[in-house]
């Protein structure tokens, strides 16, 4: 029996599983311990909050363990506050220090406090550190429990210190070296411990760091600068380059996927949600997706008053076309946001391309312009054989279109030049001003033409 099939058939029969009063609940029990404790903690999150309690308290220590690290924050929280306190410190003591600064981060003072008193010393003292840093800086994401060694200790000896600390703290594939003082100095592969003779110095063969993040330092942009490098591991420094710890490739895709969730967020003109959806509020989320709704259509009314101001021009055949030109161009000033945003997290278009990039873009605005122009002459001719009015929907549109590949391109370029956010260029926010504009431009040339 598969996972899923094993976790229904937990869910159809919880209680009796739970209480073990027959051979076949026992098996299916016993069954369920044996889930990826990944799978466990979907399940405990899925279902309804009292069953959830019922089977954490019920799990094997080791287990408890294991499905708080897949946990979300929220659930995680939810845990530790139905586990007694002997298995609160179990938990708690067995989690990754830089797991837990991320969980202390959205906890209250009190909660914190009460944590932090069942943390070991050492533990306490590095989560008291961390959490000094901004939770989206180098400081915050960073691994302080990685092993590293000295410019002046030899193969040998590294190999012997590698032996002793292994189960204590993190070793990756990159080994970076610092001085006596605990200042960088470089890195050694992990291959080279095999490779080279037991008694050559690690200064003597030791290379450069391609990339060092300041503790400070923005988490976009040290992720960034990973890919471009092709690192899996970075190492932070302080002041005078004092090591400080490293940021390793799985903190880099948690760092892609939560920039990549906070644009999707942006884009569709929401501010992002720090929990998961079932972990919001309900009327929190509806307040973040109707405030905005509600600003655009308030702002949506400038379109009222441009029809009302030229009704008489717009009478009849013209009228016909406005969700067509006024939908086109939000079509494209939505493609051409996309281009450049995706650019722009990408590092692809940066401050040293962004004219030529313009310059393309004009181009393309061009040639786009004068296709679907041709394209929606043709349309509105041969179906009502009207020359006047095909005339004035053509050049409409290819204003329209001019207009908004170069709003869609411009516009996230000036966000990013003012430090804001340029996924906020795109969706919502940039439909409501084409459709606002490509109808003052239509009932414009309309004018022009007609009167």
């Amino acid at each position: 029996m598969n996972s899923k099939m094993i976790l229904e058939h937990l869910e159809d029969n919880m209680q009796a599983v739970i209480k073990q009063e027959t051979p076949e609940t026992r098996t299916l029990w016993h069954q369920f311990l044996s889930v990826h404790p990944a799978d466990i903690a979907q399940f405990l999150t899925d279902i309804e909050r009292e069953s959830a309690e019922e089977l954490i308290t019920h799990l094997p220590k080791r287990l408890k363990v294991g499905v708080f690290t897949y946990l979300s924050d929220a659930m995680k929280i939810f845990m530790l506050s139905i586990l007694e306190q002997r298995d609160k410190i179990i938990v708690l003591n067995a989690t990754s220090v830089d797991e837990l600064t991320d969980l202390f981060d959205s906890l209250s003072n009190e909660e914190l406090k009460a944590y932090l008193d069942l943390l070991n010393a050492h533990d306490r003292q590095q989560v008291i550190s961390l959490l000094k840093f901004d939770p989206q800086s180098a400081g915050g994401i960073m691994d302080t429990d990685v092993i590293t060694l000295r410019e002046d200790f030899t193969v040998e000896k590294s190999i012997n210190i590698l032996q002793r600390l292994k189960p204590r703290l993190d070793l990756h594939q990159q080994i970076y070296v610092t001085n006596h003082e605990n200042k960088l100095v470089g890195h050694i592969g992990l291959e080279d411990l095999v490779l080279k003779s037991p008694q050559a110095r690690l200064g003597s063969f030791m290379l450069k760091n391609d990339l060092i993040a300041q503790v400070d330092e923005d988490q976009e942009k040290i992720a960034k600068n990973m890919i471009h490098y092709q690192l899996m591991t970075v190492p932070v420094v302080g002041k005078n380059n004092f090591f400080l710890g490293v940021i390793p490739s799985e903190t880099l895709v948690n760092i892609i996927e939560q920039e990549a969730s906070e644009d999707v967020y942006r884009i569709s003109a929401m501010v992002p949600i720090t929990k998961t959806y079932f972990d919001t509020s309900f009327f929190r989320i509806l307040y973040e997706r109707s405030y905005i709704l509600i600003i655009l259509l308030l702002a949506q009314s400038l379109s009222t008053m441009i029809i009302r101001n030229y009704e008489a021009t717009l009478t009849g055949f013209l009228m016909l076309f406005i969700t067509m030109l006024t939908s086109t161009g939000g079509n494209s000033s939505s493609q051409t946001s996309a281009l450049v945003i995706q650019g722009m997290a990408s590092g692809e278009i940066n401050g040293s391309n962004i004219p030529r990039f313009l310059r393309r873009e004009l181009g393309m605005a061009a040639m786009m312009a004068v296709l679907l122009g041709i394209f929606s002459f043709a349309r509105v001719y041969f179906t009502y054989g009207q020359l006047l009015g095909s005339i004035v929907v053509s050049i409409s549109l290819s204003i329209i279109v001019l207009v908004s590949v170069v709003l869609g391109s411009g516009i996230p370029i000036i966000l990013k030049k003012l430090h804001f956010d340029p996924a906020f260029a795109a969706g919502p926010f940039l439909a409501t001003i084409m459709d606002i504009l490509g109808l003052f431009i239509y009932c414009y040339i309309s004018s022009i033409f007609l009167q």
